[in-house]
């Protein structure tokens, strides 16, 4: 599988339980005791997933999610011994992909970060074999399903799998309103459930990143309904 996932928590006892699983699996596996170690290691090394733990001393890991954020869209799945909303609504808003509560099943785990994988590359070998319809390009916004890219004036816009999932669904159907629950289960491919506020955070991170760059409001909110691309 050769798949390289970095696990960053300062609590080894989950970091090996963690571990003991991936490994088993097949995945290789970096791990991090703090903010800056995984920092550093992802300078030194790429890593095809990033599991983060929210509540550590020092740098915690919202800050290291944005700090990722910033140069990477590698998936990130957040941990955190936190459940309320806002609190998954802020990790989701630093750029994570998905969000996990403490305690967790190991298995729910393995099956989240298979769907994140999954997610994230599996569409780029997909689009490799359907070389047809590769690019979507509206006006100075090119969407490249292939290399799982967008540029607005040639400039790359990083999004999270999760943002291109929705960008690309949205964009290869301008014009059409697609429910918040359609969306999820779209790009999620997993049934929706009405508590997830998870569309509503990655299409706010999505449009303000579009519009950052070009000054144009591609995604629209159809109040009630859900949300359009428009040119």
């Amino acid at each position: 599988m050769n798949e390289s996932i970095l696990i960053v928590d300062d609590d080894p006892s989950i970091a090996n339980l963690i571990e003991i699983y991936l490994v088993n699996e097949g995945y290789q596996v970096m791990k991090a005791a703090s903010g800056r170690e995984a920092l550093e290691l992802l300078n030194k090394k790429d890593a095809r997933l990033v599991i983060l733990d929210v509540m550590m001393p020092g740098m915690d890991g919202l800050e290291v999610c944005r700090t990722i954020r910033a140069d990477k869209a590698v998936p990130i799945l957040m941990l955190s011994a936190k459940a309320e909303d806002m609190d998954k609504i802020m990790g989701l808003m630093t750029g994570a992909d998905d969000y996990m509560v403490k305690p967790f099943n190991p298995l729910e785990l393995l099956a989240r970060v298979r769907s994140l994988l999954r997610r994230a590359y599996g569409l780029n070998a997909r689009a490799k074999r359907e070389r047809g319809a590769d690019v979507i390009t509206f006006d100075s916004l090119e969407i490249d399903k292939a290399t799982h890219s967008v540029t607005i004036d040639g400039r790359p816009v990083h999004l999270t799998s999760i943002e291109f999932g929705i960008l690309h669904l949205l964009a290869s159907n301008p014009g059409r309103v697609f429910s918040a629950e359609s969306i999820y289960e779209h790009v999620w491919n997993e049934p929706y459930s009405p508590t997830y506020t998870t569309v509503m955070v990655h299409i706010s991170k999505l449009r303000d990143k579009l519009e950052s760059e070009s000054g144009h409001r591609w995604i629209h909110t159809v109040w009630g309904v859900g949300y359009k691309f428009e040119r």
